[in-house]
């Protein structure tokens, strides 16, 4: 996936492959290599390429490029979920993780009928409306 990442990247970006390389410290060929597939970078040149395209370094190796390769730093696509017959969805591992989200943990269900449903933390949510009523926020 890395190789595909990088390529989608480096497109969205609009640099050529020897612009590429000459930010990140290598030859052309080197990229060419990477986008092909043929080598990957190693951590440090990984690190350059995250850093360069602002993507987190976990989503430069692992983010599907099929889903539109990765994000920007802090902001995530999981992929889909499935409502079950009871209303039921499960959060994908990836995203718990993000999140530290541990099972019994209580989560807020907010919408806007025109952006859609989104969840938050029950402390986060909690301490923002403390805020509020306070006058602080």
């Amino acid at each position: 996936m890395i190789f595909q990442n990088i390529a989608l990247l480096r497109r969205r970006a609009g640099l050529s492959q020897e612009a590429l390389a000459e930010r990140v410290g290598v030859t052309r060929q080197t990229v060419a290599k990477w986008e092909n597939g043929e080598s990957v970078p190693d951590v440090l040149h990984a690190d350059r390429l995250a850093e360069l395209f602002e993507v987190s370094l976990d989503e430069l190796v692992h983010a599907p490029s099929t889903e539109g390769g990765p994000s920007p730093k802090g902001k995530y696509l999981f992929g889909t979920v499935t409502v079950g017959d009871k209303g039921q969805i499960v959060i994908p591992v990836r995203a718990r993780r993000c999140f530290q989200i541990q099972p019994g943990d209580d989560l807020v269900l907010v919408g806007d009928i025109e952006r859609g449903l989104a969840l938050l933390k029950a402390d986060f949510f909690t301490a923002v409306a403390q805020r509020i009523q306070e006058g602080s926020l």
